[in-house]
């Protein structure tokens, strides 16, 4: 049988409530209110929600959280971490558990101990989503990201150790930074410098080289063919000028010597 309270006891409890109550001021209600909601705030863990942009933007949310299914994007090259699974939510870098012994100077008895990557929880500024991104990084990534020049300038390197820095989390930053405007047009720009035609054309072009392997020829072979049939001086239709190949079907055949 549960415990019950006196009748009496109760009735003064909510008596002391009351004359509490009656005694806090207008202000000091709005100040303890204002405590309060901050104190809520500071305790709340997890990831809230991810990356509220300072302007409005429409579309898709601005960044995929850590343990989303997101099959809208690329699988990450390397694959998920199968060790120290706690860095395929985080900017982590290379860092993993260490393992080592602790050696007695007195008698040299080992002891085993590990050593954990220095990992903290910030929020980081990309400029072209305009807002924080809250991750959890290890001290050596966030040197990196000083050297880098910014969150966008570390999720944008092309060399393959940073690739592999980075990460399934960081793979999907990569790919929301990369869906902005802002990177849209530094990629436009840096493609007109190059001299390479935009990207809808690239695309075209490599379509094109798909249908070649297809059908087993090679670029190289294709020009090194039509080379030899213009130093031949042979007479070759291009597009719809040209005739489609004969198959053999209901070829008259030259009647057999007797």
């Amino acid at each position: 049988m549960p415990p019950s309270i006196p009748r009496t006891a109760a009735v003064r409890c909510g008596n002391a409530l009351a004359n509490t109550t009656t005694l806090l001021s207008s202000p000091q209600c709005h100040a303890a209110s204002r405590l309060l909601s901050t104190t809520s705030s500071l305790l709340r863990t997890g990831y809230p929600a991810q990356g509220r942009p300072v302007q409005p933007q429409a579309g898709p949310a601005p960044i995929p959280k850590p343990a989303q299914k997101t099959p809208w994007i690329p699988e990450y090259p390397f694959g998920p971490r199968r060790v120290y699974k706690q860095s395929n939510s985080g900017l982590y870098g290379a860092a993993r558990l260490r393992f080592g012994n602790r050696v007695s100077e007195r008698n040299e008895i080992k002891t085993r101990r590990k050593w954990r990557p220095n990992v903290h929880r910030k929020r980081l500024w990309s400029a072209s989503l305009g807002c924080f991104v809250q991750t959890r990084v290890t001290t050596r990534v966030l040197r990196t990201l000083d050297k880098a020049g910014g969150l966008d300038e570390y999720l944008l390197g092309g060399k393959a150790a940073r690739l592999r820095e980075l990460g399934p989390w960081g793979w999907k930053l990569r790919w929301r930074v990369m869906q902005t405007e802002a990177v849209r047009e530094r990629f436009r720009r840096e493609r007109e410098a190059m001299g390479l035609p935009p990207a809808g054309e690239a695309d075209a072009a490599g379509a094109g080289l798909a249908e070649l392997a297809a059908l087993g020829l090679t670029e190289k072979g294709l020009m090194e063919e039509t080379q030899k049939m213009l130093d031949q001086e042979i007479e070759f239709a291009i597009g719809e000028d040209a005739l489609p190949e004969e198959d053999g079907f209901m070829r008259e055949e030259p009647r057999p010597r007797v």
